[in-house]
């Protein structure tokens, strides 16, 4: 036997095996986090809360509510758009922003920001998580809102689709912008006091035209009402809404430049 033959019983190199001991690619960094991020979102009662439990309530009071006026057209039709895009807002805006306000308060993002999955990847990896986290939200109230007699206009959902893009990335921007300049204990304050606010008179549920002329103006150029009102169109009419779009392209890009500027890593 030469000094460089391999002996009978040795183990033979598993290139695949070596493959798989090495650093994990980026991508795959950004979806190990962001498959952590979105059940640590799914499992907190208090998320779980505002993301499915409150929206479903709401569905069902606006249904039977009678007294609360939704707009002409049947109320299930006009109820459903308006509590997806509530949804919207429950996950990329409050809850992102209450976990990130904690997150910064205890050290993870700072933490997390130095590891090889870096500060860029932590933002992916939380946008991943929040559309998982909507999609979900979406099968959850679609289901609901077809057991009371739903039925969306079909040519409308690439519409309602782009809007809800726009919508969460408008809410998460600004949910980034909320926990990462308050403090933790503000940004839960605040982060639940605007979802009250809007849902009651953001124009999310119940169109800006539905509330009383004092609010229109202002509604009109909420993020909230030009998330509704796009889905509203979409889902009841078939209908594109540009100026809604706009209006949540512009709040997304504004709330992006701010987040990146003011954005802190920890308290």
């Amino acid at each position: 036997m030469t000094a460089d033959a391999t002996p009978a019983n040795a183990t033979p190199t598993n290139p695949s095996h070596s493959a798989r001991s090495g650093p994990a690619s980026p991508s795959a960094r950004v979806l190990a986090q962001a498959r952590f991020e979105a059940a640590t979102l799914l499992r907190n009662g208090e998320q779980l809360l505002v993301a499915v439990l409150l929206p479903a309530a709401v569905l069902v009071g606006l249904v039977h509510a009678e007294a609360i006026s939704l707009g002409d057209g049947r109320r299930v039709d006009l109820a459903v758009p308006g509590v997806l895009a509530l949804c919207v807002i429950s996950s990329a805006f409050t809850g992102q922003a209450i976990s990130t306000g904690f997150d910064r308060r205890y050290g993870v993002l700072r933490l997390l920001g130095v590891t090889p999955l870096g500060r860029t990847g932590l933002v992916l990896a939380k946008a991943v998580a929040v559309l998982s986290v909507i999609a979900v939200q979406l099968v959850v109230i679609g289901a609901l809102g077809a057991a009371l007699g739903w039925e969306p206009a079909l040519r409308g959902i690439p519409a309602a689709l782009v809007a809800l893009v726009l919508g969460t990335w408008a809410f998460a921007a600004l949910a980034l912008l909320l926990g990462g300049t308050l403090r933790a204990e503000g940004v839960l304050a605040v982060a639940n006091l605007l979802w009250v606010a809007l849902l009651a008179l953001g124009g999310v549920v119940i169109a800006g035209t539905e509330l009383p002329d004092r609010f229109a103006a202002v509604v009109g150029l909420l993020p909230s009402a030009a998330l509704g009102d796009s889905l509203r169109a979409a889902l009841v009419e078939g209908r594109v809404l540009p100026g809604a779009w706009l209006v949540m392209t512009v709040w997304a890009l504004v709330a992006t430049v701010l987040a990146r500027r003011f954005f802190r890593w920890s308290d």
